[in-house]
């Protein structure tokens, strides 16, 4: 080295060590911080935050007969909220009705109505009258059968029509009719149950993939409209669960049962404003959102839902 590079290196070589020292530190506070946030959320949770007390005496569920939708009134119940079941089919209305309120000894109520309609709400709204409403799930859903190319999908006029009533449609106007109370007594929790299709695009999904993502943003939105006047609004981004709308059917660390994600994920209120309600799940979350560059996530969700297409129609031509 020529002595006047070394001049140069000696010159910085302490600006630059303390530099190395500054990130070093910075990285290490971060670190501990992370660590500190996770074992909070995930260890100690919200307490009992989630309470007729706390938010008020009423929880309403949409979609409440089936998978997490079912789950969440059962673990609201649970916790003392009375319950007001909303789902299509009056008999299963009847029969989830009578378990909880056997099981738990709390209130329920039943309203009947198809999501995929539009002219529901004033029913819904007449059902509603009068109740202290503390929590509003915002649950009910519909995905594709398959996946498929959009110009491919059966049906194809239908379906947007159902997609957009039931995935988005609902949450809106669910939101419009419970909302105003909670603003009124200044407290109340509205968890708006989007999905992990919504952080990223899906290929062969994309109207399921885009009707989520409006979830998460309309919850973002909503939340800082509402912070610091009470109220809580939730996006709940799960990856895979053990429903009928997943088609998955044994429980993994991975893919838990709609109860044990329930369980979790009712913790993170408060807590978190996005959630994907379950350790394992934020995890993935991190890892295919932070570390994944974006052109390869692609890459790798269009080979995967291309390999289900193909299984789904080769199945459906051997039946």
């Amino acid at each position: 080295m020529s002595s006047s590079g070394e001049v140069v290196f000696r010159a910085l070589e302490t600006p630059l060590l303390c530099l190395g020292a500054v990130t070093a530190a910075w990285f290490s506070v971060c670190t501990v911080c992370r660590l500190l946030t996770g074992f909070r959320l995930w260890v100690l949770g919200n307490g009992r935050l989630v309470s007729p007390t706390q938010l008020g005496k009423w929880a309403v569920v949409t979609g409440a007969t089936d998978g997490i939708g079912k789950a969440y009134a059962e673990e609201l119940a649970r916790r003392g909220f009375g319950i007001v079941l909303i789902s299509r089919t009056q008999e299963k209305l009847d029969e989830v009705s009578k378990f909880i309120s056997s099981k738990c000894g709390v209130e329920t109520k039943t309203i009947a109505a198809d999501f995929s309609a539009v002219d529901i709400y004033p029913k819904i709204e007449e059902g509603l009258a009068g109740l202290e409403i503390g929590v509003l799930v915002n649950n009910v859903g519909v995905s594709y059968s398959y996946p498929e190319f959009f110009l491919n999908v059966p049906n194809l006029d239908t379906f947007i029509d159902n997609m957009v009533n039931i995935n988005i449609t609902s949450v809106c106007q669910m939101t419009r009719l419970v909302l105003p109370q909670m603003v009124e007594r200044k407290k109340g929790a509205i968890l708006n149950i989007s999905s992990a299709s919504g952080m990223y695009p899906v290929p062969l999904l994309s109207v399921y993939s885009a009707s989520k993502a409006f979830v998460d943003f309309f919850s973002q939105g909503l939340q800082a409209e509402y912070k610091g006047k009470g109220i809580i609004i939730q996006s709940v981004l799960p990856f895979y669960v053990v429903t009928k709308l997943s088609k998955i059917r044994r429980a993994t660390l991975d893919k838990p049962t709609p109860e044990r994600y329930v369980a979790a994920e009712l913790n993170t209120v408060g807590l978190q404003t996005q959630t994907n309600g379950y350790l394992p799940h934020a995890i993935l979350g991190w890892v295919t959102t932070a570390l994944l560059p974006t052109k390869i996530l692609n890459m790798y969700v269009m080979s995967m839902g291309l390999s289900q297409r193909a299984r789904y129609l080769k199945k459906q031509k051997q039946g």
